[in-house]
């Protein structure tokens, strides 16, 4: 399913915090999110899901206008995984995930085999079978993510909007996470902060820096040092990858692109007009 944003403003807390994105996602597509914290990219991925209307503009999925659709609707187009959510919530793990089947027409409580089914999938796939009968609240970090995104695989839609899925997962578990989410085949929206783990996992990049889209393409064409150095501040080198030959990043230090004696600098790089993905 495509997902296209279009000139689309978003506040939150009564404040403008993305302004005129512009970008189309291919069907089967994986985007991924980056910019530095307060860049816009929960804000934007709210606006994309449906959980929060923007001010201006419009996302649609296949040519159809999220505004137009209900929460039912919607929900059977995009499952979302967000930062957000209760470290205290009392419910069996196999429950937690079977959440994701009531846009399909069953209420908690009254789950038909093929949901338990599919919820049992979901956690067999991100590796959190033996969870199943444990409580959400005992979990650490990284098993509330897994849990988590097997609840958004059990939903069974065509588009998946997450909000930093590899937080609190140790470096073997983002990897497979990030390759469990290609392997699905779904249009993925995906916020990162790990450009490295962006460049190897995602289709295509975007980069919001002050709630702007101020980069989008391939990553071989968007992740480069000018574009580091201006949109985080940090000084880079890059070097290529002795295996896959995929360019990688170091990173070295603070810059001070954007913050020579505390005074901003004009970002490098302009904002493209509706950049659509390869």
């Amino acid at each position: 399913m495509r997902v296209d944003i279009e000139h689309l403003d978003a506040h939150r807390g009564g404040r403008p915090v993305v302004a005129d994105v512009s970008l189309s996602v291919p069907s089967g597509t994986v985007l991924g999110l980056l910019g530095p914290n307060g860049s816009g990219k929960s804000t934007l991925l709210r606006a994309v899901s449906g959980v929060a209307a923007p001010s201006s503009g419009r996302v649609r999925f296949d040519g159809t206008d999220v505004a137009s659709l209900s929460r039912k609707e919607i929900a059977l187009r995009v499952a979302v995984m967000a930062q957000e959510h209760s470290e205290e919530f009392e419910i069996p793990v196999l429950d937690m995930v079977l959440l994701g089947r009531i846009p399909h027409g069953h209420g908690f409580g009254r789950d038909s085999a093929r949901d338990i089914a599919f919820a049992q999938d979901a956690l067999a796939r991100v590796g959190a079978a033996h969870l199943a009968h444990r409580s959400f609240s005992a979990l650490s970090g990284g098993e509330r993510q897994r849990v988590l995104f097997a609840r958004a695989l059990a939903q069974d839609t065509p588009v998946l909007v997450l909000d930093e899925p590899t937080n609190h997962l140790d470096i073997a578990h983002q990897l497979e996470l990030l390759d469990l989410v290609r392997a699905t085949d779904k249009t993925v929206v995906v916020a990162l902060h790990d450009l490295n783990l962006a460049a190897r996992s995602c289709d295509g990049i975007g980069v919001l820096v002050d709630g702007r889209l101020t980069a989008a393409g391939p990553p071989d064409e968007v992740l480069h040092t000018d574009l580091i150095r201006s949109a985080f501040d940090v000084a880079s080198t890059a070097v290529a990858h002795p295996d896959s030959g995929r360019r990688h990043f170091i990173f070295d230090a603070r810059s001070s692109a954007r913050h020579h004696e505390g005074t901003p600098s004009e970002p490098s790089i302009s904002a493209p007009e509706g950049v659509t993905l390869p």
